[in-house]
């Protein structure tokens, strides 16, 4: 979603995020969004490249990945949940991300593969929440755990911009909840151990 929703256009109150999007690389400078410009420069390289050479290509837009990790390592996703139920911060970001299961990111990837009518992009996010209510989750299925109370910042909660899920549905995509996803990152970072160290 980096590459998607990063521009500074005017946003109508009511108006939804959706694959017709596309970051601005001036406005993500003028910000120092690095992170957002590389993932925008990589997918425009990517259209660029298949166009030149006929490729069929399909972009798959994920927004923050939760659920199990397959890797021993910690990945950026996991580690700000990490942050959260490790007991040592008092405070949680001030903002709203998407949030996606990485199931769903890996069904995605499969079916746009194999359904030969998949084009174009696919924004995956199965919600839109503010880090307040990702720490309300975890509290209503870990009441035990010691997670911030308050955000970094005094400023007031930016409001989350919802994203469409209509073009994902295509893909037969059904959403995991955000709920079932930190159930299962907070599972997997306690197997492999990153809890409690």
């Amino acid at each position: 979603m980096a590459a998607v929703e990063c521009t500074s256009r005017p946003r109508a109150p009511d108006e939804i995020i959706d694959e017709t999007w596309f970051s601005d690389p001036e406005f993500c400078k003028e910000n120092k969004l690095w992170y957002h410009l590389s993932k925008t420069l990589a997918e425009d390289a990517g259209w660029k490249f298949s166009k030149e050479k006929g490729i069929d290509m399909v972009v798959i837009n994920p927004s923050v990945v939760v659920g199990p990790l397959l890797q021993p390592t910690l990945n950026s996703s996991a580690a700000a949940i990490l942050e959260l139920i490790n007991g040592k911060s008092q405070t949680y970001p001030n903002a709203s991300y998407g949030w996606i299961n990485v199931k769903d990111v890996a069904n995605a990837h499969i079916q746009a593969y194999e359904i030969p009518s998949a084009s174009g992009r696919y924004c995956l996010v199965e919600r839109m929440a503010h880090f307040s209510e990702v720490v309300k989750i975890l509290h209503e299925l870990y009441p035990s755990f010691q997670l911030p109370e308050k955000a970094a910042d005094d400023k007031p909660f930016i409001p989350a911009k919802p994203v469409s899920k209509e073009k994902a549905k295509t893909l037969g995509i059904d959403f995991i909840s955000l709920e079932e996803g930190l159930k299962e990152t907070v599972e997997s970072l306690t197997e492999k151990k990153f809890v409690g160290m």
